[in-house]
């Protein structure tokens, strides 16, 4: 029986590069993973496919850049105490469009703390996300949400057996770039390929040349799969090719990869988020940092983060580099904090208007 732990040697390795190095589409993804790890590529499949099937990774799939396909949000919800549980469930296993469901609590009370429940949300073209949440409110019994559109993109990415070993104020030479959000407009056809393109990998999918059955499904050749692909990939719709952790819960053999889950807040003076973005996105131990204004319930947060570790401590201390760095380059932060999540599930937003019209068919809407 293969090892499926995430912390076995050449699992480690490969997890090391599948995780969240394999930018773009890759007609060969698993070839190119054994590229960069120095593993054979048959062991590299036999792994992968024995982690997927154990839950050590929860998915495989080729990623898309979806703010540019949807429009999207981090919405916070106010949920009486005695509902949050419900709509937690309902959110993650009757919204489609849901994609990270988790309960966040902070260490004292403060702005917005009485936000327990998060998420994020995807509206396919064509539809209002202040709408659909409008209806998810009725459905769980939320008081009030609050609406963070992306407005730049600065770290997105996972890689969180790589990020074990990083140290506190590890950085890039440089600042991040931002990523503006811009929505692209597809055809039928882009649709139809997007649409086999993005679909999870079952453990029988992991072989070699994985997209020819997923060309067969679109309807069309492999060359005109590819070259839609790729096309789609020079328009920053495509992310990366990734193995996605079962990073929360534990194993089946009791290990877990990560245990805090840690979104980071500041506000800053308007006018200086990009460079703001920038500065704090360099920082390795970040899977993800955005330009989003939180409003006054949240004292004016514009720029978040996310670091995930098993020391909470640890992560302080990460945050804690960050804010000197901030500091040093002359950014003024008004208010900052730390959400610390709990409770989480994660699946990815679907982006569909076909799947959105079904799905608002079935709640009575059209």
């Amino acid at each position: 029986m293969l090892p499926v732990e995430h912390n076995d040697p050449v699992n480690a390795k490969i997890l090391a590069v599948s995780e969240d190095k394999i930018e773009g589409f890759v007609r060969e993804p698993f070839d190119e993973i054994a590229n960069r790890s120095g593993v054979e590529v048959e062991v590299v499949m036999a792994r992968i496919a024995a982690m997927l099937r154990a839950r050590t990774i929860r998915r495989v799939r080729q990623t898309l850049l979806a703010t540019n396909l949807a429009e999207g949000a981090l919405v916070a919800w106010k949920v009486p105490e005695e509902k949050i549980d419900a709509a937690f469930d309902w959110m993650f296993q009757r919204d489609p469009f849901s994609g990270h469901v988790v309960l966040r609590s902070t260490d004292t009370v403060a702005a917005g703390s009485d936000y327990k429940l998060w998420t994020t949300v995807k509206a396919p073209q064509g539809f209002s996300i202040q709408a659909h949440c409008e209806l998810l409110a009725k459905r769980v019994g939320a008081e009030r949400f609050r609406l963070m559109p992306a407005k730049g993109i600065f770290t997105l990415g996972v890689g969180h057996v790589r990020r074990k070993t990083i140290e506190p104020g590890s950085k890039a030479d440089r600042p991040a770039k931002m990523m503006p959000v811009q929505l692209v407009e597809l055809s039928d056809h882009e649709w139809d390929v997007l649409l086999a393109l993005k679909r999870e990998f079952t453990p029988e999918e992991v072989k070699p040349s994985p997209w020819v059955s997923r060309a067969s499904e679109a309807g069309v050749s492999l060359e005109e799969f590819c070259r839609v692909a790729e096309d789609l990939n020079a328009r920053k719709i495509v992310g990366r090719f990734s193995t996605f952790l079962e990073h929360v819960k534990p194993s089946v053999g009791g290990v877990r990869v990560t245990r805090f889950n840690a979104l980071f807040h500041w506000a800053i003076p308007s006018g200086r988020e990009i460079e703001t973005g920038g500065e704090v996105g360099r920082h390795h131990i970040l899977t993800h940092c955005y330009w989003r204004e939180a409003g006054p319930e949240f004292r004016n947060v514009n720029i978040m983060a996310v670091a995930h570790g098993t020391n909470k401590q640890l992560l302080l201390e990460h945050k804690a580099a960050i804010d000197r760095h901030v500091d040093s380059c002359g950014i003024p932060v008004s208010y900052t904090n730390v959400f610390w999540g709990g409770r989480s599930e994660i699946k990815p937003s679907e982006i569909s208007p076909r799947v959105y019209r079904e799905w608002l068919s079935e709640q009575g809407k059209l």
